[in-house]
């Protein structure tokens, strides 16, 4: 199993997910931000301004890089140039931890989609995970973590539920879980669940990192909607999930997701010392 080649590890903190308008910000003084994350695809440009940010930046904070367009449940396998484009880039930024999602979203016939379509837990779905987990791992010589998904309906087909197909699959190719509490939170919701019961069955001993972020509330066919647009503020009950999410894993890093609607980076700033506050009072219930 490939072990992630740490520059430096990340903190069991809170960090914020990197985006271009507060890079100056961050070029121009040290920010109270514990580490950074950047979404993979953004710097696959071995070259220009932004590249040359980021080699900065990453001297001086802990580098998390989170991919969105691998597609790992693609039945038609991965496409090997993406893979040797994020092999290169993870080599030059040496992250102390990779992700990517639980999703897919290239067609059979080659056509990138622009979005995480969800995936029926079956058992062809989970082989065809596996073959593209296993692959990502030989080809990019690191461990990646997998996202849970956001739900906004159900399959009629499954043969296992999330957290048992989790399991297996962080069992099966020793992949780790970024458990993203804002999508066990919009599922609930969405399907009629109850937001912490998958805290009672998840691989958390596999949980490497945690996100959090706002969602949207949007009426469809008379009924309400929760969609993560991660394009507001962290919303109370999300913050409470957190806490439920910590005192079982124990303290890990958070990030705060901010990727629509983004605020100025004092804004965000804030919310990570809010969820440095939980993350402390993890480390004081766990001591």
């Amino acid at each position: 199993m490939p072990q992630t080649r740490n520059r430096a590890a990340l903190p069991p903190q809170a960090g914020i997910g990197l985006r271009h308008p507060h890079l100056p910000a961050f070029l121009a003084a040290p920010q109270p931000a514990a580490w950074l994350e950047v979404h993979s695809e953004n710097y696959l440009a071995p070259g220009g301004p932004r590249a040359a940010a980021l080699e900065r930046l990453r001297g001086d904070y802990p580098l998390s890089c989170h991919g969105v367009a691998l597609s790992l449940g693609s039945a038609r396998g991965l496409d090997r140039a993406h893979l040797a484009r994020l092999r290169a880039l993870y080599d030059r930024l040496e992250p102390a931890l990779i992700s990517e999602h639980l999703a897919w979203s290239v067609t059979p016939g080659g056509v990138f989609l622009a979005d995480l379509l969800p995936l029926p837990y079956t058992q062809e779905t989970f082989e065809t995970l596996a073959a593209n987990i296993d692959l990502a791992h030989d080809v990019l010589g690191r461990r990646l973590l997998i996202e849970n998904p956001s739900a906004y309906a159900r399959f009629r087909e499954a043969d296992w539920d999330e957290a048992e197909f989790l399991t297996e699959l962080t069992r099966r190719t020793g992949c780790g879980l970024l458990l993203d509490v804002n999508n066990l939170y919009v599922s609930a919701a969405n399907q009629g669940g109850d937001p912490k019961a998958p805290l009672e069955r998840l691989p958390l001993a596999a949980v490497e990192e945690i996100h959090i972020a706002g969602h949207a509330r949007v009426t469809v066919a008379g009924g309400e909607l929760l969609i993560d647009d991660h394009g507001s503020a962290v919303a109370g009950p999300v913050w409470e999930l957190l806490a439920a999410a910590l005192a079982r894993t124990g303290p890990k890093p958070v990030l705060v997701e901010w990727d629509t609607d983004i605020p100025a980076l004092p804004v965000l700033l804030a919310q990570a010392e809010r969820a440095e506050r939980y993350l402390r009072e993890a480390s004081d219930e766990a001591g």
